[in-house]
């Protein structure tokens, strides 16, 4: 662990790759305003204060990928870079590689790699994700000249520096993994308050040595508090039974004198095994409560408790 005068934060190693990362990761996919999975617009002057109040509150990673609303959060995120002049040491932009309209081949990565240089003005791109390649066929996907063997080549060549794989289905992912070509895992939704789904493939990964990031930490809405998106957990409809542990974590948190978002985040950020946490941030306002979160001090006997209201394993994303 290092440490930057200038943030709140500490850096942590990402994996084997030399590069430092704070806990806490700006996430970028509400910054390309998509209203219909985060419930609100954002506007481009919006997203560009989120990203400087975000530098200026010490983080310095930030996570976005080229298919958040069709490289809008791409493009934003580097007008915001542009704008800010100088980076604070160690500001790291990571991203992903995204097919096009059902089409994830070896010509469509690289596509995608010189898309998401020129929309954030960075070249090599220090760190990219294969990303969500469970909706797609694993053998087309790992074929000769494939979508894998393109995003390996483009490291040979020097056009990345590292590369990641950033899935949800763990039961698919896995196969992924195991092809040994990967440094970096992200997983999202899978290893929350409410759901363990990552638990083997996490471990794996770190017995190999892998940089572990968590995302999506607040389950899409349901790990709030008040609950921003009623009914569901992972961008999809949540069992009764699952809803019911989530409020009946909500009020253990408010008797702890906080809120199950601020646990929520905390829950992975106190967890040595993640070099990063990614929280989505729409607003200036978000980077600085984050910060809060991924840093506040909550007695262990509060996880004690949360972790008894687990939903059974059946409930979780990748048991169903």
């Amino acid at each position: 662990m290092s440490s930057d005068s200038r943030t709140p934060l500490p850096l942590n190693p990402l994996g084997a790759t030399g590069l430092l990362v704070t806990p806490l990761t700006l996430g970028g996919a509400p910054l390309g305003s998509m209203p219909q999975l985060f419930g609100e617009d954002v506007s481009e002057d919006e997203a560009v204060a989120t990203v400087e109040a975000a530098l200026d509150g010490g983080i310095r990673t930030i996570d976005t990928s080229n298919g958040y609303s069709a490289g809008e959060s791409e493009r934003r995120i580097g007008r915001a870079l542009a704008a800010y002049g100088a980076l604070p040491p160690h500001t790291l932009i990571i991203t992903k590689v995204d097919p096009l309209a059902g089409d994830y081949s070896g010509e469509r990565v690289r596509r995608s790699l010189a898309e998401s240089s020129e929309r954030l003005g960075i070249a090599p791109l220090p760190v990219v994700h294969l990303h969500d390649p469970e909706f797609h066929d694993f053998d087309a996907m790992t074929a000769p000249g494939g979508a894998v063997e393109q995003l390996v080549a483009a490291r040979e060549r020097g056009e990345i520096g590292h590369i990641g794989l950033a899935g949800g289905d763990t039961r698919v992912t896995s196969r992924y993994w195991e092809l040994g070509v990967f440094e970096l895992l992200l997983v999202h939704n899978r290893w929350t308050l409410a759901d363990r789904s990552a638990g083997g493939l996490l471990a794996r990964a770190e017995a190999e040595g892998a940089g572990l990031i968590n995302a999506a930490v607040l389950g899409g809405g349901a790990l709030t508090d008040p609950v921003r998106v009623p009914g569901k957990y992972g961008y999809g409809p949540a069992s009764p039974q699952t809803l019911d542990a989530i409020e009946r974590m909500r009020g253990v948190c408010r008797r702890y004198g906080t809120t199950l978002d601020i646990a929520a985040v905390r829950f992975s950020t106190r967890d040595p095994r993640f070099a990063t946490t990614v929280v989505g941030m729409s607003s200036p306002a978000h980077a600085a409560s984050n910060v809060a979160a991924a840093t506040a001090d909550l007695p262990a006997e509060l996880f004690a408790e949360l972790d008894a209201l687990v939903p059974p394993e059946h409930l979780w994303l990748d048991r169903r």
